[in-house]
């Protein structure tokens, strides 16, 4: 989210000059501005369009310098034509000055009508006004020229600094990688110093203590949070997401910065391919190490090409490890040190001990609220607690006083979702049973929720025929009437989710016999424990 003002009272001042603007980027622009202020980014600020093109298009500067991705602050459109900014954190305190060169605008993705999106862009130079004091871990985050001058030295051939960019937690085998790699680097005995750089959000202190938890078992090792901007790809994921070779290469540039001489990428199962990284030329050498396997003969982590293959077993995926944390099962002692197992329990409970929003979504009539209210009695019988948030009592308590009107509908589904998310967050179970008709809205519950806790999304998908057919209210026939605007499924769309975890039809089928299709993907899933299915949910 951004937000825009003028200086009032109280904020920082510019003696003889008009009070610039103030602007809070998204955290991709706080991440890149934060970069640059450190110096882990060699800029002076953020891209013009030129610059940004011809780093998109060819991965470099136009003066020639190899740079992997457009650096550039989004803004609304009433900041074009600004002249200077003032940028702060999320929470308003200012950072930096922007002294704007250019204005310009790109079009990226497609809106409603299919149209592409205008997207503006403000570049110029910035000037810092204060550090920043935003974030997790801040005393993890150094510049790379504290980080140097700890170092007392300026890296060279025979003094490497191996930089492990990681942003999942190092299990055994990544340990065993990164300590071969830093012993091979090393000369006359002496062994490689290695620094590593997690990758994390603004606020994520729990992948930092997942990773940091690993700090005992590496030798002559330091740490340092830091937060790269999320490409497309990476953005799409769950646990680290997908790296691009762009990806990999700013981290190089960003690891340059500290000093790095040469860097090992732990950035997901697969990550890209290190020469076309290396053909981005990231200031260091990127390492390509040999694949490792565990030899279950010898219950030792080894190159693969060492391990019989009759003998060899890879790493857990992550959809099995966050299986075997979602059921309370401690991680097996050859895949992971017992102290990263240990923290990754406490930071990823078993489900049974996580707060959860189960969201409803359908046309009226469907029958959710039905469902959700069978759900609600069978999740209550198993112990848990469990508010219900059905999309009629909402209407009349939380958001009395909306209209039917697209916007206010986003408002009503928006406050359902933070509602919720408070109830994730303190371990409990919300059942939300709105129309929930639009896609970005459903996306920003399952944001909101996801910060503290897990979503599940049901999709009770009753045609349009049946739901009329079942029209106690009479709501259909007088939204055809043109007595109701704007009604969903008639006069205003009805988004199906795509991303549904279970979908669920009514149609020729007993209200108890979807509560039970619900209610067992909820134990399948860890959520409720095993032992109540003795307990009927009719």
């Amino acid at each position: 989210m951004v937000s825009a003002h003028r200086q009032g009272s109280g904020s920082v001042e510019d003696t003889g000059r008009q009070a610039a603007p103030v602007f809070a980027p998204g955290p991709d622009g706080l991440a890149h501005l934060e970069l640059i202020l450190s110096g882990a980014y060699p800029l002076p600020g953020f891209m013009t369009r030129e610059e940004a093109v011809s780093v998109a298009d060819r991965g470099r500067l136009p003066d020639g310098r190899p740079w992997p991705v457009p650096v550039t602050l989004e803004v609304p459109e009433e900041l074009v034509g600004e002249e200077r900014l003032t940028l702060t954190d999320l929470e308003g305190a200012p950072l930096a000055e922007l002294a704007v060169r250019e204005s310009w605008e790109s079009r990226e993705g497609t809106g409603e009508s299919g149209a592409a999106v205008a997207r503006h862009h403000l570049a110029g130079d910035v000037s810092l006004l204060r550090p920043p004091t935003y974030g997790v871990l801040r005393e993890l985050r150094p510049t790379p020229a504290e980080v140097r001058a700890q170092r007392g030295l300026e890296p060279c051939a025979d003094q490497p600094l191996l930089a492990v960019v990681t942003d999942r937690p190092l299990h055994h085998r990544a340990l065993h990688q990164i300590r071969a790699e830093a012993e091979a680097l090393g000369s006359d005995g002496e062994r490689t110093e290695i620094l590593v750089v997690i990758d994390t959000g603004l606020h994520d202190e729990g992948l930092a203590a997942a990773v940091l938890a690993a700090e005992p078992l590496l030798p002559r090792s330091s740490f340092v949070v830091v937060t790269l901007p999320r490409s497309q790809a990476r953005a799409a994921g769950k646990l680290g997401g997908t790296w691009t070779e762009r990806d990999v290469a700013l981290a190089a540039h960003v690891a340059a910065a500290y000093g790095a001489t040469h860097l090992l990428a732990e950035v997901g199962e697969q990550g890209p391919e290190t020469e076309r990284v290396m053909a981005l030329r990231p200031p260091l050498t990127v390492l390509d190490p040999e694949p490792w396997r565990y030899d279950t003969e010898q219950e030792l982590w080894k190159p693969r090409t060492h391990v019989d293959p009759r003998a060899a077993l890879g790493e857990l995926p992550d959809a099995r490890v966050e299986a075997e944390l979602a059921h309370g099962r401690e991680l097996p002692s050859w895949f992971t040190p017992a102290r990263v197992g240990a923290e990754l329990a406490r930071l990823r409970p078993a489900r049974t001990e996580r707060g959860l929003t189960l969201l409803f979504t359908g046309l009226s009539g469907s029958g959710k609220s039905t469902i959700a209210q069978g759900v609600c009695d069978g999740i209550r019988r198993s112990g848990r607690t469990v508010t219900l948030l059905d999309g009629d009592v909402v209407r009349r308590m939380l958001s009395k006083g909306l209209t039917f009107s697209r916007e206010d509908r986003e408002l009503n589904i928006r406050r359902i979702g933070y509602v919720a998310s408070e109830i994730t967050r303190h371990g409990g179970v919300a059942v939300c049973a709105p129309i929930a008709p639009y896609a970005v809205g459903r996306a920003e519950v399952r944001a909101m929720v996801e910060e503290f806790g897990d979503f599940f999304l049901v999709h009770v998908a009753t045609p349009l025929e049946e739901c009329e057919a079942r029209d106690r209210k009479g709501l259909y026939a007088k939204a055809r009437a043109g007595e109701i605007p704007e009604f969903t499924g008639i006069s205003d769309p009805y988004e199906e989710p795509v991303d549904a975890d279970l979908v669920v039809d009514t149609v020729d089928a007993d209200p108890a016999e979807s509560v039970a299709r619900v209610m067992a993907a909820l134990r399948e899933g860890g959520w409720l424990p095993v032992a109540d299915q003795h307990v009927s949910e009719d």
